[in-house]
């Protein structure tokens, strides 16, 4: 047992000393070159030694590696050096192995390497570091959209999916809550899709997100177009669709900028409402006029807002797409509309554009239910419909269950 746990601690060392010395070299640009290149001598010197056990080909070893450590500069003076080394290691192999071949390999894995080390290079980065870049700026843009922990009764959830499964999307939300009374949400879509669309939503989310919940709600989308006309990009513009509500009473307002209308669930009545608003798009008009949608939340209500992904296609128009979102929204609201959001991305979203869709409900309480089903029926002041009542039974069941 002892002579286990001895070994295990030599190799817990050894993983330490090489990860340091990892670091290390990707801190020392100088100490990276001078490891690799001693790196291809010595595998070089061992293929020429043992030729039947270790092949020319394990030149390739330090090749790669430099791509992940050097700057551009020395791993051309790598790869040139690895070149001369493969060459002379194949000269010394016997006269039937093919050496020409070898090299002309060897050259397009040198080649390849260095194109894609040049390309890094413009970002000023090496190695995987500009992967880490784009995750982390990703990340950045997802945090960003995660919508804010809301008072009892209320529910909100928001659901993106990038166009061909990218990581990157041009649909993207900022929201916010002043104090505990108003919530702020605005859903934009950037025009182009998937991660052509991705370094634009990017910059604008950081943007958009500074100004909510600073500036007057009426001023919120003037604002957003006059930053977007300030970057003076040729043919790109952006589409939002916002909505400001009062947590106490259920109010809102929805305003839109080229964006699909927001709708609404009445629960009582079971109907769906549209909310349209007009309003340009985003950054083609120095002073646009943006109307205002208000309504109200009541007990059970919900208010969908999407992107175009969502119900428009080559073949299908927008009032058609949005009649079968409503549809299949529909189905849900016995779930109390738990999981709409990522259900209705995944079920309808359309799988060439960017899709995305947030849901706000205003859950009911069932004991308010119960009673006013029970006034109801006592006073017969109204008989309510049988819409209606599925409508309530459906409700009841959700939070009662």
């Amino acid at each position: 047992m002892s002579g286990v746990g001895s070994g295990s601690a030599v190799v817990r060392r050894v993983g330490r000393r090489a990860g340091s010395l990892l670091r290390r070299a990707r801190q020392s640009h100088q100490l990276a070159f001078v490891g690799l290149l001693a790196l291809t001598a010595t595998v070089s010197s061992a293929a020429l030694a043992m030729p039947t056990f270790i092949p020319t080909s394990i030149l390739v070893i330090p090749l790669l590696l430099g791509g992940l450590l050097l700057r551009f500069k020395a791993l051309v003076l790598l790869t040139f050096c690895t070149l001369a080394i493969g060459s002379y290691v194949m000269s010394e192999r016997a006269g039937d192995l093919p050496k020409t071949g070898f090299v002309i390999v060897l050259g397009l894995i040198g080649w390849i390497v260095l194109t894609g080390a040049k390309v890094r290079s413009r970002l000023g980065v090496q190695g995987t570091r500009g992967e880490t870049m784009l995750m982390e700026l990703r990340d950045t843009l997802t945090a960003q959209g995660e919508l804010p922990a809301l008072p009892a009764g209320w529910r909100a959830e928001q659901a993106i999916r990038s166009a061909g499964g990218a990581s990157f999307s041009g649909d993207f939300v900022v929201s916010t809550t002043r104090g505990d009374e108003v919530l702020e949400v605005a859903l934009v879509d950037v025009s182009g899709k998937g991660i052509d669309a991705g370094t634009r939503a990017l910059l604008l989310s950081g943007a958009f997100g500074g100004l909510l919940g600073v500036v007057p709600v009426e001023d919120f989308l003037p604002a957003a177009n006059h930053y977007l006309r300030r970057q003076d990009w040729n043919d790109d513009f952006a589409t939002v669709v916002h909505v400001a509500i009062d947590l106490r009473t259920g109010e809102f307002e929805v305003r839109t900028a080229g964006h699909p209308p927001a709708i609404q669930f009445d629960a009582w009545s079971g109907r769906w409402l549209t909310r349209d608003a007009d309003g340009p798009l985003l950054g083609l008009v120095e002073h646009p006029d943006f109307t205002v949608n208000r309504g109200q939340l009541k007990l059970g209500d919900a208010l969908f807002l999407y992107s175009d992904g969502m119900v428009e296609t080559p073949r299908r128009d927008i009032g058609q797409g949005t009649d079968r979102l409503a549809g299949h929204a529909e189905r849900l609201v016995a779930h109390g509309f738990k999981g709409a959001a990522a259900e209705l991305v995944t079920e309808i979203g359309g799988p060439g554009d960017d899709s995305a869709i947030v849901v706000i409900h205003r859950q009911m309480n069932p004991a308010d239910l119960v009673i006013t089903e029970m006034q109801a029926e006592s006073t017969r002041q109204q008989k309510p419909s049988r819409r209606r009542r599925s409508a309530v039974l459906r409700q009841l069941k959700a939070y009662t269950a």
